[in-house]
């Protein structure tokens, strides 16, 4: 990631090029986990917890804790690894620091709070499902407006903005 910190964000084609097949395969990522996501329930509290808890006049089997351990084996690293990435290139897009550091907050809780809030939903109480569901809707948003600012900032070939720190013009105190 040292070319991101360097002019070469804007200049080198090549990074560009990497950059953006990456922002292919994380909407990608995106649409499918939507698709998954709506392929085993909805938007309603009903269907989380359908799917988590189990349907008997449906004949369906409630999660078992060992798949819930073999789904969030992988989730917490593969999801850790992609909101790590995603919000480090973030930190170039020029925005003020105040909304990076949501969206870096949001990405990172969203996504937990998705894993987590199937075992809650699963092992705790029903309630949990509306936590399921508010953690999808923002994990998602959130992935897409950062593939969405990373592609405004390669595409208009902005400035990176990563500053070590300093506040943006309007993080500064009035």
């Amino acid at each position: 990631m040292r070319f991101t910190v360097s002019s070469d964000w804007r200049d080198n084609r090549l990074l560009k090029l990497v950059l953006v097949w990456f922002l292919v395969f994380v909407a990608l990522l995106w649409i499918t986990n939507a698709l998954l996501y709506f392929g085993q329930m909805g938007l309603t509290p009903s269907s989380v917890v359908r799917h988590y808890r189990g349907d008997e006049a449906a004949f369906l089997q409630p999660r078992s804790f060992q798949v819930l351990l073999e789904i969030s084996h992988f989730h917490l690293f593969a999801m850790g690894i992609l909101v790590l990435t995603m919000t480090h290139l973030v930190l170039f897009v020029p925005m003020p620091n105040r909304w990076k550091a949501w969206i870096v907050s949001l990405s990172f809780a969203s996504a937990l709070a998705d894993e987590g809030a199937g075992w809650l939903v699963r092992y705790a109480a029903p309630g949990f499902a509306y936590l399921k569901i508010a953690a999808f809707l923002t994990l998602q948003t959130t992935l897409a407006v950062m593939v969405g600012a990373v592609l405004w900032s390669l595409a208009t070939a902005q400035p990176n903005d990563y500053r070590s720190g300093a506040p943006a013009e309007d993080d500064e105190a009035p």
